[in-house]
């Protein structure tokens, strides 16, 4: 989906432009494009569908209402699409006359006439970002579903307003003129991504999850405010206040009943659905609930590592026996890995740096050979307390926290005073007494991790410092810029006096909207694969902070309540184990097989040339890593990331 509002629009350069831009994201949705142009208005709207429900001309977008007020470029799926539909026809439509198909483009169209924008939003379960624009009241709506799991851009561009659904389409807008954002940077070297609302560039923003951006035309330059029609705040703020009663058993049954009414609808569709597996809780519940449900096997995949520690194909065989899936495995070879990275700037769009992002798109890709839908288990961790950074987290502040901070202080500057070799060598007898805190590497460089976080001033900074690539980002950089703190933590006091509950809960407004969903989406569409999310139908996500955090969180383990409903239909010895995650020897990798690619990029000459990075701060670290002296794996692949962006661009 990609748009834009322009004064004194010529129709056939507006067509020229908008095919431009739309042409940007054919991976997006290969099967069919559409145009919508009103020159007298200045709009301009563009949709690329990937065909899932009503594969014939009737589903084309852009779509007008049957009345003609309202025209929608849209990307997505409402799930309860059916449901509405007899709502409307039981409470009568304007006008009566009958729907052209069945998609649900068009019952979004509908229900908009029905109840209006916001009553249809608050009625509607799915997962979508769409432009609406309203040719009577001369509005143009953005609009995005409540977890943010389909991505939508806007800004000014001069006189020009764009929108779409990545970047790519709006650079090809003849105004383009954006630069890198300093402040923006320094959010990417901490936390691996560029946290919405900001994007990489200068001028450009990310809609929030929830909200409604409308924008009366003409309003040259206007700045409206997005409006929250469903908020994570509220219903973590409901849930607390109106906690769940009954007994742990009646939660467990209640959960059943609405995980599985969000795998029903998911599964819906007109084109063959499939599943990612990995033999883990999420994953292996999600398919269980697939496998249930539906008339035939439930389609799996899953790829399989040709490393040592970093392969977990045999727990998804084991789980896809045990049910009776149609599982399909794909071993992957280091090489094979290391071949998508090239192509990593162009997929994401924008600097990202968590490395799981290439075994997510290798899975993608696999599983598209067979199927355009896949389920998947993501957001299982952040809702019933799976990570366990959340248990490192607690343990840490738990022992440290107490302290006055100016002695915590001068405990990290003593521990740090210690070369990280001499703690490896004298002391590399207790590096297994660190290993519940969850630090990557040797001895030593666990405790200079926390040397580095020990003196934080809260709960929040020291969450964020152990999980931030570059603590300093602004050491890294040669241009000056804001602390580098997620805009969403900076006020928000929502459970300060819990641990885990607090980090879930900060995990559920950051790292799951900017990091996980963006990952998934990204690679799934650069393969034209629709991804779908159970755990993030709202009413599992309300239903979730309303349970107590003894059913989720009891003797150090999480998702407690999970692990009782998949007992149901999966023995607890086939998924019973420490969480692995979904990773990629990305250490090994930068002093082997990516060395060359990596040292091109990080070369003095090109960082003083590009003129964001400090060439010395980031040649010592790569030749730490490159001895052995740390393992700066994470810091360098955030700096790398931004490189191969840099230079795609």
């Amino acid at each position: 989906m990609v748009g834009f509002l322009s004064s004194g629009l010529l129709a056939e350069a507006a067509s020229e432009q908008l095919t431009k831009m739309s042409d940007t994201i054919v991976h997006r949705g290969p099967d069919d494009a559409g145009y919508w142009i009103d020159a007298e208005a200045g709009v301009a709207l563009s949709a690329r569908r990937l065909c899932i429900l009503d594969l014939s001309p009737a589903g084309h977008q852009p779509m007008a209402s049957a009345s003609g007020r309202y025209v929608i470029a849209y990307n997505g799926e409402i799930y309860n699409h059916r449901d509405l539909r007899q709502q409307i026809d039981a409470a009568g439509r304007l006008p009566a006359i009958p729907f052209r198909g069945h998609s649900d483009t068009e019952v979004l169209l509908s229900a908009i006439e029905r109840w209006g924008l916001r009553g249809t939003l608050e009625r509607c379960i799915g997962m979508f970002a769409f432009a609406l624009w309203d040719r009577q009241a001369r509005v143009l709506h953005l609009v995005r579903d409540r977890l943010g799991e389909k991505p939508l851009y806007y800004g000014w561009l001069d006189s020009d307003f764009v929108f779409g659904s990545e970047l790519k389409a709006l650079r090809r807008h003849h105004r383009w003129r954006q630069t890198v954002d300093p402040d923006a940077l320094a959010l990417f070297l901490r936390y691996q991504y560029v946290p919405g609302p900001y994007s990489i560039y200068t001028g450009i923003k990310k809609l929030p999850p929830g909200s409604v951006l409308s924008l009366p035309w003409p309003a040259i330059g206007s700045q409206p405010e997005p409006v929250e029609y469903w908020s994570a705040r509220a219903a973590v703020a409901t849930g607390l206040a109106e906690p769940f009663s009954d007994s742990e058993a009646a939660a467990v049954d209640q959960l059943d009943g609405l995980l599985r009414s969000a795998v029903s609808w998911q599964m819906l569709a007109d084109v063959p659905v499939g599943a990612f597996l990995s033999g883990g809780i999420d994953s292996s519940l999600v398919v269980s609930l697939m496998q249930a449900l539906g008339d035939r096997p439930a389609r799996t995949f899953t790829i399989a590592f040709d490393v040592a520690g970093y392969d977990e194909a045999g727990h998804a065989r084991a789980v896809a026996r045990h049910l009776g899936t149609d599982h399909t495995q794909m071993q992957v070879t280091s090489r094979e890995a290391l071949e998508v990275i090239p192509r990593m700037p162009s997929v994401y769009d924008e600097p990202f740096a968590d490395a799981s992002q290439i075994p997510t798109y290798l899975v993608a890709s696999l599983a598209r050979r067979a199927v355009t839908v896949s389920l998947s288990g993501d957001a299982g961790d952040e809702l019933f307390g799976g990570y366990q950074s959340y248990f490192a987290t607690a343990k840490a502040w738990r022992a440290l926290g107490w302290l006055p901070r100016p002695v915590r202080q001068i405990m990290g500057r003593t521990l740090r005073a210690v070369p990280a070799r001499v703690w490896d060598t004298a002391f590399g007898w207790l590096a297994p007494c660190l290993e519940p805190y969850g630090a990557v590497g040797s001895l030593g460089d666990k405790v200079h991790k926390l040397s580095e976080v020990i003196g934080a001033e809260s709960l929040d900074t020291f969450y964020g410092s152990w999980l931030s690539h570059w603590r300093r980002p602004q050491a890294v950089m040669n241009m000056p810029a804001a602390t580098g703190v997620h805009p969403v933590l900076q006020t928000d006091g929502t459970l300060r006096g819990s641990v885990i509950p607090r980090l879930m809960y900060i995990d559920l407004l950051t790292y799951l909207p900017d990091d996980i969903l963006v990952k998934l989406d990204r690679a799934s569409m650069a393969v034209s694969l629709e991804s779908r999310v159970p755990f993030l139908d709202h009413r599992v996500v309300e239903f979730a902070w309303r349970l107590p955090f003894a059913f989720k969180v009891r003797d150090g383990s999480g998702k407690r309540i999970l692990r009782q409903l998949l007992s149901r239909y999966v023995p607890p010895a086939l998924t019973d184990r420490r969480k692995h995650g979904f990773s990629v020897p990305m250490s090994a990798w930068l002093r082997g097989p990516l060395r060359d690619w990596a040292a091109d990029l990080l070369h003095r000459d090109r960082l003083a040339g590009d003129g964001f990075l400090d060439p010395r701060v980031v040649s010592e670290t790569w030749i730490e890593h490159q001895r052995g002296v740390r393992n700066w794996q994470h810091a360098l692949w955030t700096i790398l990331m931004f490189q191969a962006w840099l230079r795609s661009q």
